[in-house]
C-alpha cells in the first residue's frame, strides 16, 4: 500500500466533556485516569481513535467503555493540538461534549473508572489541557443555549419553570428574574402543562410542563428571545 513519504506519525485521541442536570444543578462528569502520566488524577473520558473508527464513532466507543453511556446527545466541538499538550507522545485531540438528563442515565455509570459528577464551581483540578477544554466548552454551551434550546436534553420528560431556570441559571451562572422568565417562557407556546404538580419545594406546589416537540420543530426560533441580556451572558466566564 502507498504511504506518505517524509511524513512523521501521531495519534488521535477523543475527549468527551459530559455536563448532567439532576433537577437543581449543573455538574460535570469526570473520571480518575487509568494511566501513567497522571494516573488516578482527575480526567475528561478519553481514548485514541482506531483505524477502523471515524472521530464520531471512537467519541462514542470510549464514552460507553468508561462510564456506561450510550444514546446520548454528543456533538463534535474542537481539536485541541499544541504540541507539547501530552508529555507522552504527539497526540491530537478531537473533544465532544455532551448533555443528560442526570436522573435518566444514573443506572448507565459503571464504576470501573470511578465517573464522578462535581458541582461546575467544585470542578477538581483536571490533566494535560482538560481544563481548556472545559473552558470552551462552558462558553460553547451557553452560546448554543442562546440560540437553540439544546438544553432540554438535559431535562427529565416533564419539568417545573423553577426547573428551567434553575438550569439556564446555572448555565449562565446568572440569576434571572422569576416572574419575567416565567412569563417569557410561557409565551413561546413550546410547553404544554399539565395536571400534575410538584409540591416537593413549596406547599403550593408548581405545576410541571412538558415540551410540545410538533411546536418546537416548527416554530423553536419563538424560544430563542427569553434569556435576558445575551451579549452580556455570552462572555468567557471560568
Amino acid at each position: 500500500m502507498q504511504k506518505y513519504t517524509g511524513q512523521k506519525r501521531m495519534l488521535v485521541a477523543v475527549d468527551c466533556i459530559v455536563f448532567g442536570f439532576d433537577g437543581n444543578n449543573i455538574k460535570l462528569l469526570l473520571v480518575k485516569r487509568a494511566i501513567d502520566p497522571h494516573k488516578g488524577k482527575w480526567s475528561m473520558m478519553g481514548g485514541f481513535l482506531q483505524p477502523d473508527e471515524t472521530p464520531d464513532n471512537a467519541a462514542n466507543r470510549v464514552l460507553e467503555l468508561r462510564t456506561g453511556l450510550k444514546d446520548i446527545y454528543l456533538e463534535q466541538m474542537h481539536v485541541f493540538g499544541k504540541p507539547d499538550r501530552d508529555p507522552v507522545e504527539r497526540t491530537l485531540s478531537v473533544a465532544y461534549f455532551a448533555l443528560i438528563d442526570i436522573h435518566k442515565y444514573e443506572k448507565q455509570l459503571n464504576e470501573e473508572y470511578h465517573a464522578e459528577w462535581f458541582l461546575l464551581t467544585e470542578v477538581p483540578p483536571l490533566i494535560f489541557d482538560h481544563e481548556e477544554m472545559l473552558r470552551m466548552a462552558k462558553k460553547q454551551l451557553r452560546y448554543k443555549a442562546a440560540l437553540h434550546p439544546i438544553l432540554f436534553n438535559l431535562l427529565p420528560d416533564k419539568f417545573t419553570v423553577p426547573q428551567l431556570q434553575a438550569l439556564y441559571e446555572g448555565i449562565y451562572q446568572a440569576k434571572f428574574d422569576d416572574r419575567n422568565f416565567s412569563r417569557k417562557v410561557l409565551s413561546t407556546g413550546l410547553l404544554i402543562k399539565l395536571d400534575e404538580k410538584d409540591k416537593q419545594s413549596s406547599k403550593k406546589g408548581a405545576f410541571y410542563y412538558r415540551l410540545n416537540q410538533q411546536e418546537y420543530l416548527e416554530n423553536f426560533e419563538s424560544f430563542l428571545n427569553f434569556v435576558p441580556n445575551p451579549d452580556k451572558l455570552l462572555t468567557d466566564k471560568s
